[in-house]
């Protein structure tokens, strides 16, 4: 069979090739979710400016450029064949393909989110009862008595309403992270992160709460281990087989316990199984990894990912993003991988970014139809000096604004000049701005401020 799709450097680009894929996130540039054809100049530019390569769909190109295209992949395509069934020492060994099928994804399955300051005082106490739940587990599991699963389940479940009705309200409580939290707080905001997935993705409700216990739950097995074995910065192979048993003292424990979900547990032992096979306890790979234990570990990583031990700042997410990114179709499925991303947004809420005009920014809401596009709160001015007191700015109500004055032919689109994100910042930069003051001004302040006369064009 002929190759499907070529790698083209940009520079060799031309109008007329479809390009399917980007050797980036499509999040991470301004172009669709989808493929497109290269139809000018400015197309070739822009790819350019954000790619070094992309994957060109050789049957859909259209014109002269499609028919080299495709004498050229067949050319190779037979080529490799015969290397491939060549005999001799030098015969190249063909990897053994994955098999798994796709997931099925319902986008937008569940109605549009509510504001995030509609929600926020309930999401904040169910965070405190979840905080509170895990506390309770590690008292009783270290004293022997029953886990309290019961209430675990029960706030689950309505963490789980809180998410389906504003995913953004729980994110901040993920995002942010507390001076004084414990050290089962990366299981409680990878369950956010968790659940928020899932909404993406339209998994249903139940599947929602038992992907959410799961990752709550997945390392109470920890507890069994040395804190030699746990704190290790690097592990020999004897200490690594020790730290793996967690697993199963996890799923151990848990299945002692009759108020359990069986999907629990299986979701809790498979957690860690990597797509290509080389994960733990069993080597499972592709499909052989139930799907929600594959987005456990997917949220897994990133969490750790953004949030790395010991450090005293978060990483950017832009960072935890692409390292998440080079290990799909190894770790993980490139699928899910791709559909997280889109779920938490570039940007997530808790953000710190640098806006084109210069001033510094926390985003603070998603525009979940416009994802570089979020609402933030403006914490220093041009010369990044602190602001007394942030000022929300909604850019993509002030794009909508600029756009109409472009489409009334009153002003170009070069004067109007729209606001961009042009890059997320690691918050260890400015350790004066307070991330979590941000949060409670706009979450629980009745007025906040408005910051828009200077982005507005005169009229």
């Amino acid at each position: 069979m002929a190759i499907q799709q070529a790698k083209v450097f940009v520079e060799d680009l031309q109008r007329g090739m479809f390009v399917s894929r980007l050797d980036r996130p499509w999040t991470r540039t301004p172009f669709a979710l989808q493929g497109f054809y290269i139809r000018d100049l400015e197309e070739i530019r822009q790819l350019q400016k954000y790619c070094r390569f992309v994957y060109v769909d050789v049957v859909k190109t259209v014109g002269d450029v499609g028919v080299k295209l495709r004498k050229i992949t067949s050319a190779a395509s037979q080529a490799a064949e015969v290397e491939k069934t060549a005999p001799g020492k030098n015969s190249r060994r063909i990897p053994v393909a994955i098999n798994c099928k796709p997931v099925q994804v319902k986008h937008n399955h569940y109605t549009a989110p509510e504001p995030a300051r509609k929600e926020a005082v309930k999401a904040k106490e169910l965070h405190q009862r979840i905080l509170q739940g895990m506390h309770e587990v590690m008292v009783q599991m270290r004293s022997d008595h029953p886990l309290p699963t019961a209430q675990i389940n029960q706030a689950m479940s309505q963490m789980v309403d809180s998410v389906l009705r504003s995913p953004d309200a729980f994110s901040w409580l993920a995002r942010v992270r507390e001076k004084d939290e414990e050290t089962y707080s990366h299981s409680v905001r990878a369950s956010v992160w968790a659940v928020v997935f899932g909404r993406h993705i339209g998994l249903r409700r139940q599947e929602l709460v038992q992907l959410g216990v799961a990752t709550l739950l997945k390392d109470v097995g920890k507890l069994y281990l040395s804190e030699a074995v746990l704190k290790a910065e690097k592990r020999d192979p004897r200490a690594e087989l020790e730290y793996r048993k967690f697993v199963d003292f996890s799923v151990k424990l848990l299945s002692a316990d009759p108020n359990i979900d069986p999907q629990v547990l299986t979701i809790v032992q498979c957690h860690k199984e990597q797509y290509d096979g080389s994960g733990y306890p069993n080597g499972l790979r592709g499909g052989q990894i139930p799907v929600l234990a594959r987005m456990c570990g997917i949220v897994t990583f990133y969490d750790e990912a953004t949030n790395p031990r010991g450090a005293e700042f978060p990483v950017p997410p832009s960072k935890a993003v692409a390292q998440l990114y080079d290990l799909r179709n190894s770790a993980f499925q490139e699928q899910l991988v791709v559909e997280f991303i889109q779920s938490i947004g570039l940007y997530p809420t808790g953000t710190q970014v640098a806006l084109s005009t210069g001033e510094i920014a926390v985003v603070v809401e998603q525009s979940h139809q416009r994802r570089l596009k979020p609402k933030v709160m403006l914490v220093t001015d041009r010369a990044k000096k602190l602001l007394e007191k942030p000022q929300l700015f909604d850019m993509a109500a002030d794009d909508d604004r600029k756009l109409a004055l472009v489409d009334k032919g009153k002003k170009s689109l070069d004067q109007v000049g729209l606001v961009t994100i042009t890059q997320d910042l690691d918050p260890s930069r400015f350790p004066q701005i307070n991330v979590a003051a941000v949060r409670d001004q706009y979450l629980y302040e009745q007025r906040v401020p408005t910051f828009l006369a200077r982005f507005l064009p005169r009229r």
